[in-house]
């Protein structure tokens, strides 16, 4: 079975619509996948009454902070229509306007007027983020590149590196337990840890009701993927799988394209 437990469309920052990702996901003969947005749901009202040959779980992808990291936490298995998660959803977007408003602001006192509205205009019904900022400041004139928006602006220790206020990690795995879901940690070899602070973080995910981690996303090093199934078997966990697809022409990311799990592992599906 090809599992994708791990994927974005044009709801967060995917560039395929819901609809699409989901053929493009049958194509490459995925049999269960969740399309996981970040902070949002929205990608599912698109697919009501939709009839794939797939098995499609309702996911989706919070951010938090932890010990001065941004983590993300999958949940699998939610209901996306309960008050619970439907209250997620707001405040998660109230932190993400509030750090918008606060970057906008500080690009206006630069000298660089409109950036809000314009980073408003480009994100649409999705979120606003520092990419669509970026995008603005080129598209308008005022800088010459992406990567020159983040070098100046935008990118760490710059004046547009505003914090996040996220819910905290304990709020987020309980939101997702509200729901009926299983909380996930996503992609724990991309945060850049030493082997103490990752298993610290790994533990503390579990306290607060983590079921599983991300054994598998993307095209990772086998091993990467052996230290992540040593994390989650000796912690007695379970193993999930995503590419973490946000667009086509990405071979690291393809949709279906993260490989099997390691046998000695027990898959999250076994719960959902």
């Amino acid at each position: 079975m090809i599992a994708d437990l791990h994927c974005h469309t044009t709801a967060s920052d995917g560039a395929l619509a819901p609809r699409e990702l989901v053929q493009r996901a049958i194509e490459r003969d995925v049999d269960l996948l969740a399309i996981t947005d970040h902070d949002t749901v929205a990608a599912y009202a698109d697919l009501i009454d939709a009839e794939f040959k797939l098995r499609l779980i309702h996911g989706i992808e919070l951010s938090t902070q932890w010990r001065g990291h941004t983590i993300h936490v999958v949940g699998l298995g939610i209901d996306i229509d309960g008050v619970v998660m439907q209250t997620a959803v707001a405040q998660q977007a109230k932190a993400r306007n509030l750090r918008a408003e606060k970057i906008g602001a500080r690009l206006d006192k630069l000298g660089f007027a409109g950036a809000l509205e314009g980073a408003a205009h480009l994100a649409g019904t999705s979120p606003i983020g520092r990419p669509h900022f970026a995008q603005h400041l080129v598209e308008s004139g005022q800088v010459k590149s992406i990567a020159a928006s983040f070098k100046k602006l935008l990118g760490p220790g710059k004046p547009g590196d505003v914090k996040h206020y996220w819910a905290p990690l304990e709020t987020i795995t309980g939101w997702i337990i509200a729901a009926g879901g299983v909380p996930v940690l996503a992609h724990p070899g991309k945060y850049r840890m030493t082997n103490a602070k990752l298993g610290a973080l790994v533990d503390e995910f579990r306290e607060c009701g983590g079921r599983s981690i991300e054994v598998l996303c993307g095209q990772q090093s086998a091993d990467v993927t052996a230290k992540l199934a040593r994390i989650c078997n000796t912690r007695d966990m379970l193993a999930s799988c995503g590419s973490d697809f946000h667009a086509p022409g990405r071979p690291w990311s393809e949709l279906g394209g993260c490989g099997t799990l390691p046998r000695d592992c027990r898959p999250v599906w076994d719960l959902l």
